[in-house]
């Protein structure tokens, strides 16, 4: 090689060394950041984003996507994503990417407690992460909040559009002793949600049941936190209306029949059942010895049942022995829906959801959305200061009304979508009933005050 050569390879090296050093130093994205690594493939979408340059941050969403639930669960995602399309896939001044990950496996068919703790810790070490949309169930919620109050940086914004577990956020007689304090182990609070507790469901059922002339109910749940939980503040609600309690246990979703316990619940001349608990703990099985031994749910002895078991699939799955049963769940019926929050109905029947029918939590997971990224604007972009901007947040005329944050994490209104119950009736689809804003002596008795 001659020497003019040799000189010219080096310059060229040179050139190429130095336009490197400016790449590096002008980032992948407008602020010059480290590049957004994305979330295990495992459990995620790849990194969504749809706007300008590269996302600065990633937001995630932790949903059930297999199983009962899934139908309620994509609209929420659809919800979510709707959101960010009408932001521009902004928070601000920060570019946000989405990854929607399942936090249920094929074998569970429903939430998986290995599922939850893996999404939780790879949100937690994951720099870029700095909020989490989720979870749908309660159970999944006691694995996932402590892992992000812990997360470095001053924890990980959660905000969930479904979480109703009374104990998450707030210490009650139904709890453990060491609840909820355990779930924040810093010390502070990372977590808020969009919808009312069950001390509210409990009660408006409870006053629902009393209109529907019942005298005496035998009350069953699935074991889980939010079943078991459901059913004690229903129970307590109801003791306080005069309402008898002819029994209080739960069932097992593992057995291939309920016809012993419903003979059982038989003999106690008990007028009406309720299930707390989830159409995926064999639910649908639970409904149809119902009916095979009690007899249709509209005759004498009613069945009554709480979000969980809420949506078409409890219909679809138990054959047709959900007739004439009530299910309750947050919210208002979706043609009630008024302002901007009709408006955003308008807009997912028109783009995301056309031809189909609108799930209430579509709306909670929508609001949800919202509120993280106005916090992600509102903050310096650090994760303890989204936490913080997203307790002071206040919604007025949002798509669930006008309400605040406690300091605890739960909704605070004096009326509106976030405090109403909707209750349907089973033929073969949900039928509005009535939507009922319980009286606040029931919800303190639920939550035994």
């Amino acid at each position: 090689m001659t020497a003019r050569k040799r000189s010219a390879l080096v310059a060229l090296a040179l050139l190429i060394a130095s336009l490197a050093l400016v790449a590096a130093g002008c980032g992948g994205d407008d602020d010059g950041g480290a590049e957004v690594t994305a979330l295990p493939s495992s459990s995620c979408t790849g990194i969504e984003y749809e706007g300008e340059g590269d996302p600065d941050y990633l937001i995630a969403s932790d949903l059930p996507l297999q199983g009962s639930s899934r139908t309620q669960t994509e609209q929420m995602i659809a919800a979510i994503r709707y959101v960010l399309d009408q932001a521009e896939w902004k928070a601000g001044d920060y570019n946000i990417g989405y990854q929607s990950c399942d936090d249920a496996t094929a074998q569970a068919a429903k939430w998986d407690s290995g599922k939850c703790s893996a999404n939780g810790n790879a949100y937690a070490a994951n720099d870029a992460v700095i909020g989490v949309i989720g979870t749908f169930n309660s159970g999944c919620a006691q694995i996932i909040i402590p892992l992000l109050n812990a997360a470095p940086d001053g924890g990980i914004a959660m905000i969930s559009p479904a979480n109703t577990f009374v104990c998450l956020t707030a210490a009650a007689p139904s709890c453990e002793s060491t609840e909820p304090d355990k779930y924040y182990p810093t010390g502070n609070r990372n977590y808020v949600r969009t919808v009312a507790n069950d001390g509210v469901q409990g009660a408006a059922v409870a006053e629902f049941v009393k209109e529907q002339g019942v005298k005496n109910v035998y009350i069953l749940n699935d074991k889980e936190a939010y079943g078991l939980g459901v059913a004690t503040n229903f129970r307590d609600a109801a003791e306080s209306l005069g309402i008898g309690i002819a029994g209080f246990e739960a069932w097992d979703p593992k057995a291939s029949s309920y016809e012993a316990l419903m003979k059982k619940i038989q003999g106690t001349n008990a007028d009406a059942v309720f299930l707390g608990g989830l159409i995926d703990e064999n639910g649908a099985q639970v409904i149809k010895d119902k009916v095979a031994v009690l007899g249709p749910n509209d005759g004498a002895v009613k069945l009554f049942a709480p979000d969980g078991f809420t949506q078409q699939s409890t219909i679809d799955e138990s054959g047709g022995a959900a007739a004439g049963m009530f299910m309750s769940v947050a919210g208002q019926p979706i043609d009630e829906f008024t302002g901007v929050a009709k408006e955003f109905v308008d807009g997912l029947l028109a783009g995301p959801l056309a031809g189909k029918s609108i799930d209430p939590y579509a709306i909670y997971g929508g609001q949800s959305a919202q509120v993280l990224l106005d916090a992600i604007a509102e903050s310096d972009g650090s994760r303890e200061d989204v936490i913080a901007k997203m307790f002071e947040t206040s919604v007025t005329d949002g798509l669930l009304g006008t309400f605040t944050f406690s300091e605890d994490g739960d909704p605070v209104a004096e009326g509106g979508a976030i405090l109403a119950i909707v209750f349907y009736k089973a033929t073969d689809k949900l039928e509005t009933e009535k939507v009922v804003v319980p009286k606040q002596s029931t919800v303190d008795a639920a939550l035994g005050k």
